[in-house]
């Protein structure tokens, strides 16, 4: 009878311990099939997951800088209707927007202004009337005819190395606006349909943060002419882009336009989509600098440096330099090229 007993409670044991190791194994394969199929749904969750934390914490840094970067007088006619976007928006992200986001510079974190660009001025003028005042002044612009209106595309083309990247930053600088520097890498992603929704997050996300200048360098590069061997999905983006970008001219409730502005860089005018050029009714041709412009290039580079006046002739090298430019680095280091 002892030995039945003892046979019973050994085979409950056996029991109880092979239907815990049954339940750890379910639980351990249901863990890891749901850790499959998320990562067959979403094979870049975890980029998408570090990109929407860090989108955040940007994004928060950018909303406190210009809550705080408004000066106490500013006055405007309707104080309500021109703190719309970033002062009111609302900064629950998307993926996608997430992705976006870390494309975005502060304008505080920009470190070039117009005192910076030697020699442009009269390109500088023109960008503060067609760029910098329609999104720090959009009330003005609110009941303009069409052909004052704001555009919403600006283009800057010439040879490499004659500022034009400078510009679109100082631009930002000066405006206080946030400042998208899209790549192409970051709308040409590998996922059918995934380009779609990047550019639809693009426009949404600048809606959100207005103002906003949406930069693209080598515009023609992703917005160029279409060609026969054209692929299907790039077709589509090129025709969700000037939709959305379209739909900026609209006004709010309020009557206010969109305080946002797509601004493109181009070494390459021609290569650009007569449709995308249409949409950029204010191109500025940003040359080779001639003379007055290379000596001005001269005393920027060389305002903390200690020169002999008696051997060192700024006259004279911005006139033997001439067909040169000055590209800056990097690191903020200017050579000649």
């Amino acid at each position: 009878m002892g030995d039945r007993k003892r046979g019973l409670g050994d085979l409950a044991l056996d029991l109880l311990l092979v239907a815990g190791m049954m339940a750890t194994g379910v639980y351990f394969a249901r863990n890891f099939l749901s850790s499959l199929t998320n990562t067959l749904a979403d094979p870049d969750r975890e980029k998408h997951e570090q990109a929407r934390l860090q989108a955040k914490a940007h994004l928060e840094r950018l909303r406190k800088g210009k809550n705080t970067g408004q000066s106490a007088d500013e006055t405007v006619e309707d104080d309500t209707t021109h703190r719309q976007g970033s002062k009111s928006a609302d900064l629950t992200l998307n993926e996608y927007e997430n992705v976006i986001a870390l494309e975005m510079v502060a304008p505080e974190d920009i470190s070039i202004g117009f005192t910076d660009i030697g020699g442009l001025e009269d390109i500088i003028d023109e960008l503060k009337e067609s760029v910098i005042y329609p999104l720090t002044m959009p009330h003005l612009y609110s009941h303009a005819a069409p052909l004052l209106s704001a555009p919403s595309g600006v283009l800057l083309y010439g040879p490499p190395g004659c500022g034009k990247t400078m510009l679109a930053k100082a631009v930002a600088h000066e405006s206080g606006a946030s400042f998208i520097n899209l790549h192409i890498s970051t709308v040409t992603e590998k996922w059918y349909g995934d380009s779609n929704k990047l550019v639809r997050a693009v426009f949404s996300l600048a809606r959100k943060m207005q103002p906003a200048i949406i930069f693209i360098d080598e515009i023609d590069a992703v917005l160029g002419t279409r060609r026969s061997g054209e692929h299907e999905a790039s077709g589509m983006v090129k025709a969700e882009f000037m939709t959305l970008w379209d739909g900026l001219t609209s006004t709010n409730s309020s009557g206010i336009p969109a305080q946002i502005v797509v601004l493109g860089a181009t070494n390459r005018i021609h290569d650009i989509d007569e449709a995308i050029l249409r949409r950029m009714p204010k191109k500025f041709p940003v040359s080779l600098p001639g003379t007055e412009q290379r000596r001005r290039i001269l005393q920027l580079i060389l305002q903390d440096t200690k020169t002999d006046p008696d051997q060192f002739d700024l006259e004279y090298i911005a006139k033997v330099t001439t067909g040169m430019s000055a590209c800056k680095g990097q690191h903020h280091d200017y050579d000649w090229c």
